[in-house]
């Protein structure tokens, strides 16, 4: 793996601890889950910074309820 694919990954990973941190939650699967898919998405949308993907994970995904399947941010269909 090149360094810069292990520095994306290293933010996209500490942005979802900060998640963690900020909600101080138990570590979840599926919400670990969701919140890295989420955490690609930003990444994808050009987001490289740390504390703004922090920030957007915080500010979208309120509490654990969020990362859920059925939470209003989801894409499944209702």
């Amino acid at each position: 793996m090149s360094k810069c694919i292990q520095e994306d990954h290293l933010l996209m990973s500490k942005a979802v601890r900060e998640w963690y941190r900020y909600y101080q939650v138990e570590w979840d699967d599926q919400a670990s889950s969701f919140l890295c898919d989420a955490a690609i998405e930003l990444y994808n949308e050009g987001c490289r910074s740390l504390e703004e993907m922090a920030t957007v994970l915080i500010g979208t995904y309120v509490g654990l309820a969020a990362t859920r399947v059925n939470a209003p941010s989801s894409s499944s269909v209702h």
